[in-house]
């Protein structure tokens, strides 16, 4: 029995115990399984329903979830020290506060939400709460990492050349967004997410988020309904979080 079916059958096991069964969407099993056939769920045992709330393998968020609340109890760690290393080489480097706003949120879509095209999924979420120029930063930072900058001293990363190969190129549509970005008056303070971010983590080095709390507070706009239900255009994508296995 290989990892995989053996791991799918604790899982079978699990599901057997609760009486609100979660859901898988397709991006969970995408390229594990067919995505035309997709993964095939147990027949319901008697007194079993499919979960329509909270997951309770999952921390329990509050009734109105702040961003810190997402932070702790969401995001993932690893990821988290990241983005708090980062904005505190911007702290130290005396750059402006948006910058340093920018490089705490700018990989949020990777630590709570989705890998691929993080820079655009990661803008989406912040874009209600945020000034535009910290979004619009975060957006294309996804596409200016993979271009080197002489003036700031931005040099193509090492790591992407071991993560990626030497022979990879960006796809047209990177191209086209660094290219457009290049013309922006907002180009430098996307570009200075960049030059902050750290593509190796110190692990000697442990930053708190509570030396950073000042500063989202000032640069993020907290709904009084909380995060996922304040009726933004993105709320659905802060209740995807929340709830991630509801089967509706």
């Amino acid at each position: 029995m290989t990892i995989s079916e053996r791991a799918d059958e604790l899982e079978e096991q699990l599901m057997k115990t609760l009486d609100r069964i979660p859901s898988k969407s397709a991006l969970y099993t995408m390229g594990e399984i067919d995505p035309r056939i997709g993964m095939v769920r147990p027949p319901l045992q008697p007194g079993q329903h499919m979960l329509q709330g909270a997951d309770p393998r999952l921390p329990a968020m509050p009734d109105k979830p702040g961003l810190l609340d997402f932070f702790h109890l969401r995001f993932r760690q690893g990821g988290v020290q990241h983005l708090l290393q980062s904005a505190n080489l911007a702290r130290k480097n005396g750059f402006p506060e948006k910058v340093i706003a920018a490089c705490l949120l700018h990989d949020i879509g990777i630590v709570g939400f989705i890998q691929a095209d993080h820079g655009y999924w990661g803008a989406q979420l912040i874009e209600p709460y945020v000034d535009e120029e910290i979004s619009w930063a975060i957006r294309y930072h996804q596409a200016l990492r993979f271009f080197p900058d002489e003036s700031v001293g931005y040099a193509y990363p090492e790591q992407y050349i071991r993560l990626f190969g030497a022979d990879y190129k960006p796809e047209p549509y990177v191209e086209a967004a660094y290219k457009e970005a290049r013309n922006h008056k907002w180009y430098m303070t996307s570009r200075l997410i960049c030059v902050n971010d750290l593509y190796s983590f110190d692990p000697n080095v442990e930053v708190h988020l509570e030396d950073f709390e000042d500063i989202l507070a000032r640069n993020f706009r907290q709904p009084e309904e909380g995060l996922g239900f304040d009726n933004s255009p993105v709320a659905h994508m802060w209740r995807t979080m929340m709830w991630p296995t509801r089967f509706l």
